[in-house]
Parts: structure tokens; sequence; C-alpha cells
């Protein structure tokens, strides 16, 4: 078995989730606690990529990373690169399907915790921003872990967005489910299996995890 296929996997996977948590932290703590103006459609626009397929996710992402989208032309003018068709378009495709289910998990951390420790901290003359480092965020970690890992393992098993982005090559944007795809496809059956249950054992483990940190945050609370 390819061990650099597990890797660049595990390293898309790993990628996506670090763009998506401050994402996440930021946007649940303007959603949940600061309850900006405006906060319901930021929440539609969190759950947006959870309801739409993947591949419309992929499309768009597409339309903006490729040479002629805003955000591909202004790279390459810049930096003379193109970023479709390369691991870091799988990485942004997985960070865009993922991040709805680790901003919900956030977001569910973030307002499990007790509101009165908060005020207290301002009454004594602390700032928002102080209150989120020091009480809310030590205190919902657990919760957030438990985001960032249903995140992570979401990202591990992204397929429809990656390969409309970054395609399948291998060794360059080829990750698991990719290769599964592959498999099946030109009919090598066993080999396909054998990535099966790679996979699944990644997820396995990436679950026991989530639930192990959720168990002990609820036994906190």
């Amino acid at each position: 078995m390819d061990i650099s296929l597990i890797l660049l996997t595990l390293q898309i996977a790993v990628v996506a989730t670090a763009i998506n948590l401050p994402i996440a932290i930021g946007l649940s703590w303007l959603i949940v606690k600061r309850r900006v103006r405006g906060s319901f459609l930021l929440d539609v626009l969190v759950s947006l990529p959870l309801a739409l397929p993947p591949v419309v996710s992929g499309y768009f992402l597409l339309l903006l990373l490729g040479r002629e989208g805003p955000v591909g032309s202004l790279i390459r003018d810049i930096l003379g690169v193109d970023i479709v068709f390369t691991w870091v378009a799988a990485a942004l495709a997985s960070a865009v399907v993922s991040f709805p289910l680790m901003a919900r998990g956030v977001m569910t951390a973030i307002e499990g915790v007790d509101e009165r420790l908060e005020r207290s901290a301002r009454s004594l003359g602390a700032g928002a921003l102080r209150v989120a480092f020091t009480i809310t965020l030590p205190l919902a970690y657990r919760g957030i872990m438990a985001g960032v890992l249903l995140g992570f393992v979401r990202a591990l098993s992204e397929f429809g967005a990656t390969i409309v982005v970054a395609g399948n090559i291998p060794g360059r944007t080829q990750t698991l489910p990719l290769a599964i795809f592959e498999k099946v496809q030109l009919g090598r059956d066993a080999d396909a299996l054998r990535l099966v249950g790679v996979s699944i054992a990644l997820a396995v483990a990436t679950i026991l995890v989530h639930n192990w940190l959720l168990s002990k945050s609820r036994t906190k609370d």
C-alpha cells in the first residue's frame, strides 16, 4: 500500500482543519455570544455547504480559484502559481465541505458556557476578548475539540468538491476516497477494499476520540 497516499490524505485533512478552526471560533463567538446584527444570515452561510452537493461547492471554488477567477488570477499574478489541481486546492475543498460540522460543534460548545461566569468577569473589568480567551474558550475547549475532530473526519472523507477543483492526480491530489474511486473504476476490488479498510480505521479512531471528548465534556458539566 502506498503510504504517501495516506500521508497526503492526512496532510490535506489537517490543513483543512487548521484553516477552519479560527474561522469557526470567530463566527461562533459572533453568533452565539455577541449576537451581532445579521447573525441569522451568518448562521445560514455557515450551514450552506452542508446543504449543497459537494460538487456545487467544488464548482464555485473552481470559478473562484481558476486562472480566470478573481482569487486564482490574483495569486497567479503575484506568485506565478496556480492553485487548482494542487493539494492546496484539495485542502480548501475539504475545508469548505467540513466547515459546517466543525462550526456547529464549536457553537454548541461555546453556547454551553455559563454566561454568569462571563458576566462576572466583565463586571470585574475584563474586556470582551479577555473574557473569550480566559473564560469562554477554556471552559468550552472539550466541546470545541470534539467539533474539530468531527470536521477532521469529514475532511478525510471528502470526495465531490475535491475531484472538481483538484482532480484525481496520483501523488499530487489523490486522497484515499479518490484512490478508492479509481480502484473501483479499474475493477481492482482487492486494492479498493484495502483502502476502504484504512479509511474505516482512520474514521473509527477519530470518532472514538470525538465521543470520548464529548463524554468528558458532559461529565464536567
